[in-house]
């Protein structure tokens, strides 16, 4: 049992009571669950506040965000690297003909397409365009809507906020949009 839950993959009744545990704690401390906040606070911690007034706050009431930020990669890389997890990527034959015809083959290895996502890909035309510009529409698109997937599609749609209804539909439809017709265009430049 815990030898599964520390090497494997975590059912659904574990994380998502989990994330509502989170998501609870932050809301009766009076705090949002969300990500993009973190780079705001960094900023500002840096001096931004000089230059926008946008950053203009005070990030000690925010530091919060960075410890939380700090929990997400250290849980990353003990997921990731000390307990890596040791059930193969369970695809279904489909899945694994449309990934093949868009020539990605590493998902086997690394659960992420190391051909798009790596050092050597980002010096790439796909992978620039995949990890640098991608990266950019995602900051943009946070920072636009106000927030993160995380931010609205927990914290937003359990305040019942009709704004972060609005954006996970439009994340939703965003994501089916790049994902049938960008990405198969951009794989076979």
């Amino acid at each position: 049992m815990i030898h599964d839950l520390l090497y494997g993959p975590w059912p659904w009744y574990y994380t998502g009571p989990a994330i509502a545990l989170v998501y609870f704690a932050l809301y009766f401390v009076g705090r949002r669950f969300g990500v993009s906040g973190t780079l705001k606070t960094t900023c500002s911690m840096l001096g931004a506040g000089k230059v926008s007034e946008y950053f203009n706050f005070n990030w000690r009431d925010e530091i919060w965000n960075l410890v939380f930020a700090v929990g997400l990669v250290l849980g990353g890389y003990l997921g990731g690297i000390t307990f890596p997890n040791e059930v193969p990527v369970d695809l279904s034959a489909s899945t694994i003909s449309s990934l093949e015809s868009l020539g990605l083959t590493s998902y086997t290895e690394t659960m992420i397409p190391t051909e798009l996502f790596s050092w050597e890909a980002l010096f790439t035309l796909k992978g620039l365009i995949f990890i640098v510009v991608g990266g950019f529409f995602v900051g943009f698109g946070a920072r636009y809507a106000d927030g993160c997937t995380s931010g609205h599609a927990i914290s937003g749609l359990a305040n019942l906020e009709f704004s972060s209804l609005v954006a996970v539909i439009g994340f939703f439809i965003g994501g089916m949009i790049v994902t049938y017709f960008v990405v198969p265009f951009i794989l076979t430049l």
